[in-house]
């Protein structure tokens, strides 16, 4: 049985356990995860039966890369009929058909159209179910985000040596995309939140880094302009100051996300004591980093622990634009399921796999912090990031 085929199983499980007769994917990601095809069109998915992918464009390349049927959409009107014809045990019943589809993805134009074409079906929210089946990555997929991993490591290392005072951030992200290319990146990072974009993460130096911005993350970064508005931009980097390196790299599919603090000479006694306190968090959290902890719980222990260092009011942003969570979910898009915050009381099972993000902002001098990546195991984790911790201070490379 193929990785595909214990996916479709999976969600086929989830429809009978809440009396659903369908599940129609319309996202590009969701559809890859389930087919290993990526091509424009609609993936059905029938509580009982065999799935079948309906294909727009491009048919031909879909049938070489997908694990199930293929089949050319055609006109989009005739798509109701056609998968009457098709799932006949699904659209015979006199009831009507209750068929779920991804509410948080799905914009509403293609939503009414669907209805137009299917009025006798009722449409049912089924986004959850497909996030948490993805939420725990097989064999094959966490060898992947380690790839990734090795990349990301390897990338910033040579970078490093390369980093000089007087650089721009864009000029210095430059040479670690350029390396990250080399090794397959595929140039952007997948993200599921409305509105939001991540092409490679960023590098940002100072108060560069603590400008708030639109991106849901405990830094921005000045972006090149108000049109991109987050990441790199054409800062000066200089000595002394804070240098916030928050990378991914996504290889084959997967992404991984770590967040490293350089400096080129030394950093002030309240930023060390801040960038203290993070690894301090990171640390506390990894000791709960086991099958059975509640993911909430690891947010609101970060939460103390920033407060009892009397740094809760710069924990992961400043003001207003603090946000509410200590990590996220990480795979295929880097904000998956499970979040590391409030209100999330799913617990920790083998096979997540969980960026940790504690990160401190002060809009006067910059943000500093450290990310690393984690698989739950059977019984604890496995850190999957493996670039070095600690302050990376590029004087010590030269001696």
């Amino acid at each position: 049985m193929s990785q595909y085929t214990t996916r479709q199983n999976k969600l086929q499980q989830k429809l009978k356990d809440n009396l659903l007769h369908g599940f129609l994917l319309t996202q590009n990601v969701d559809i890859f995860y389930l087919t290993g095809s990526m091509q424009t069109g609609y993936l059905f998915i029938p509580v009982v039966g065999e799935p079948v992918f309906y294909v727009r464009r491009s048919v031909q390349r879909a049938q070489e890369e997908s694990s199930c049927i293929v089949k050319a959409l055609g006109s989009f009107r005739n798509f109701g009929e056609t998968l009457k014809n098709d799932f006949p045990q699904v659209f015979k019943s006199k009831n009507k058909a209750v068929i779920a589809t991804e509410f948080d993805v799905l914009p509403i134009q293609i939503f009414n159209r669907l209805q137009s074409i299917m009025p006798d079906v009722v449409w049912k929210d089924g986004s959850v179910f497909i996030r948490e089946i993805r939420m725990i990555k097989s064999p094959d997929e966490i060898s992947k985000i380690k790839f990734a991993a090795s990349a990301v490591n390897q990338a910033l290392e040579t970078a490093l040596s390369k980093l000089k005072a007087g650089m721009t951030e864009v000029e210095w992200m430059s040479e670690i995309e350029y390396s990250l290319r080399l090794q397959g990146h595929v140039g952007l990072m997948r993200m599921r939140g409305f509105n939001q974009e991540l092409v490679t993460g960023m590098v940002a130096a100072g108060i560069s880094a603590a400008k708030p911005t639109y991106f849901d993350g405990p830094a921005g970064g000045e972006g090149l302009s108000p049109a991109s508005p987050q990441g790199s931009g054409k800062n000066i980097i200089d000595k002394n100051v804070p240098i916030l390196v928050d990378l991914g790299c996504c290889i084959d599919g997967y992404v991984i996300d770590q967040t490293r603090t350089v400096v080129i000479g030394e950093l002030s006694e309240e930023l060390v004591k801040a960038y203290q306190t993070s690894e301090q968090i990171l640390k506390s959290t990894e000791a709960l980093l086991k099958p059975g902890t509640i993911c909430e719980d690891l947010y609101i222990n970060a939460l103390e622990l920033a407060d009892e260092a009397g740094l809760k009011d710069h924990f992961m942003g400043y003001g207003a634009d603090q946000v509410k969570f200590l990590g996220h979910g990480i795979g295929m898009e880097i904000d998956e399921y499970p979040v590391l915050a409030k209100g999330f009381k799913y617990e920790l099972e083998p096979g997540m796999v969980i960026a940790v993000e504690p990160k401190f902002t002060f809009p006067e001098n910059g943000v500093v912090g450290i990310e690393d990546t984690y698989l739950i195991t059977e019984d604890g984790f496995e850190k999957l990031s493996i670039t070095r911790d600690g302050i990376i201070n590029v004087n010590e490379l030269s001696t």
